[in-house]
């Protein structure tokens, strides 16, 4: 019987995460008539099977961004183009900016107009090859074991790498973000190295696909606040951007896909 009761509480929460987007233990424990600490025991086990994302005082949907990188660049491409043509847009000629591995970073390097000058650096070599293109942009690549997943270097080498950058702008790769988990990946070695950007640079971009918003990975990175710019679709909901700008956090919105 109380195999039953957890399964079918585990079934709730799930239902609850689809449909509202995030569960708090507190109503959870009122709802099933159990103490706090079962629904946290709950919601410990099905992160540990990667049914949610626990985060202080319950739990999120899980980031929905897997797969390597190569899979990633394949997904929603005309989204991540709009995402691209509106961040290029931030980047002021003649900055230093870090360009953090990540598909829409690779379509934001992508779009940057060929006229546009400034000293770029990344540890992704795809956006390396996609910058050396452009006839205005000098480009510094971070060096290191390039993990697969990310498709960035990460480790010691790229950390000392970094360490000689201080740039303008950290454009930074995202796997999840929400008000409070802040922005989330799922590598602990990529969280390290993002951290580090993000501490080098004057500003921090992200931007990131609307099925992101409002679910979390395992690591964190920095809060929404530490954010100064978020670039997000066009059907981003009003409501929640004005949440993030009132933690401090610009939000940009990109134009409509075809």
């Amino acid at each position: 019987m109380q195999d039953f009761l957890l399964r079918e509480r585990q079934g709730v929460i799930s239902d609850r995460l689809r449909l509202n987007g995030r569960v708090l233990a507190t109503e959870l424990a009122l709802e099933f008539g159990v103490s706090e600490d079962t629904v946290r025991r709950d919601l410990r086990e099905m992160a540990a099977a990667g049914l949610c994302e626990r985060v202080y005082g319950g739990a999120l949907p899980i980031s929905p961004a897997h797969g390597s990188l190569t899979q990633r660049i394949g997904f929603a491409v005309d989204r991540k183009q709009a995402l691209a043509r509106a961040a290029t847009q931030q980047i002021a000629a003649g900055s230093t900016v870090f360009f953090d591995a990540g598909s829409t970073n690779l379509a934001i390097a992508n779009a940057l107009p060929d006229e546009l000058a400034l000293t770029a650096a990344t540890n992704a070599p795809a956006i390396a090859a996609a910058l050396i293109d452009k006839p205005s942009v000098n480009v510094i690549l971070i060096g290191g074991m390039v993990d697969r997943q990310t498709g960035g270097s990460l480790g010691a080498k790229a950390l000392r790498d970094m360490e000689q950058i201080s740039p303008d702008l950290c454009i930074l790769g995202a796997c999840g973000v929400d008000l409070e988990a802040g922005i989330t990946v799922f590598g602990f070695e990529d969280a390290e190295f993002k951290r580090y950007a993000a501490s080098r640079s004057k500003k921090v971009l992200v931007a990131a696909t609307s099925e992101k918003f409002g679910t979390a990975a395992p690591y964190s990175i920095l809060p929404v606040a530490h954010c100064e710019c978020l670039v997000v679709e066009h059907d981003a909901d009003p409501a929640i951007l004005a949440d993030y700008r009132a933690r401090g956090c610009r939000t940009v919105v990109a134009e409509k896909t075809n």
